[in-house]
């Protein structure tokens, strides 16, 4: 390969792949990377690091950013998966930067013939239950409980973020009420000092 190179081609020769056998070599490739993390209980990988293994694995590089195909590579993992009769892998692969499924977990959804998760969250607690069925599936060392769904680390660390900042606020001190007047009951002015007859507050 030369620095040149551009589209989709083979490591070992340079020669040109079409589009359409790339993203079936990837899925081939895609399905054991994804077995390898579902034995890891718990486990996750990035979008961008499974776009990195099955391009190493397949020895099919591409000069497209795996924003523009790994959806199209994960869409038919998806099939074949239900054709197995397996657990949806796909649920395994999340955003680095937030660690969410996203928006492409909706074909597993429909794969399955269920309608569309529209909430992020509910969409989030449903993979997370589809990545423990992948564990179990899988043989990833289970705790003796059977294991329990989970958040992925990253976007786990924000939820937990959030509610802890939500229950500190809750918890804040309530805002002092504002001083009144004894003799006209009105709100004091910053100076507690009334405006219409005088009086300082106590």
């Amino acid at each position: 390969m030369t620095g040149q190179q551009r589209g989709y081609w083979r490591e070992s020769d340079g020669s040109t792949v079409a589009v359409s056998q790339a993203h079936i070599v990837w899925t081939r490739a895609a399905y054991p990377a994804l077995v390898d993390v579902a034995s890891r209980y718990h486990a996750v990988i990035t979008y961008a690091e499974l776009a990195e293994a099955v391009q190493q694995a397949s020895g099919v590089r591409t000069s497209v950013n795996q924003r523009h195909w790994i959806g199209k590579v994960l869409a038919l993992v998806v099939r074949e998966a239900h054709r197995r009769g397996d657990p949806p892998l796909t649920a395994l692969v999340v955003h680095a930067a937030d660690g969410m499924v996203g928006t492409g977990y909706q074909d597993v959804l429909a794969v399955a013939g269920q309608p569309p998760i529209l909430d992020e969250m509910d969409r989030e607690l449903h993979a997370a239950a589809a990545r423990l069925a992948c564990y179990r599936h899988f043989g990833a060392d289970l705790p003796a409980d059977g294991g329990i769904p989970a958040l992925a680390p990253r976007l786990k660390t924000t939820v937990t973020r959030k509610a802890a900042t939500a229950a500190t606020a809750a918890t804040a001190a309530p805002p002092r009420p504002p001083a009144i007047c004894p003799t006209c009951f009105l709100e004091l002015p910053a100076t507690r000092v009334c405006d219409s007859c005088g009086e300082k507050a106590p």
